[in-house]
């Protein structure tokens, strides 16, 4: 009966730290994409005229998109 429960502790365990990879996997792209954001948002801002040209493309492909 031991090996049996051995296996079954082993498959906890390792259970745990895939669910554990996955978990920090998450966390990880979470920051990347937050970084990401923040690089190009500084970027946007060297160059407010892209700011203001912003919102007429977004008014732009919806219209695109209604036709």
């Amino acid at each position: 009966m031991a090996p049996h429960r051995e296996a079954h502790v082993n498959l906890d365990a390792r259970t745990r730290r895939k669910l554990q990879d996955e978990r920090r996997m998450y966390f990880r792209r979470a920051i990347e994409s937050y970084d990401e954001q923040r690089q190009l948002q500084a970027q946007l801002t060297e160059f407010p005229d892209l700011l203001m040209i912003s919102p007429m493309l977004d008014g732009l492909s919806e219209r695109r998109q209604s036709v």
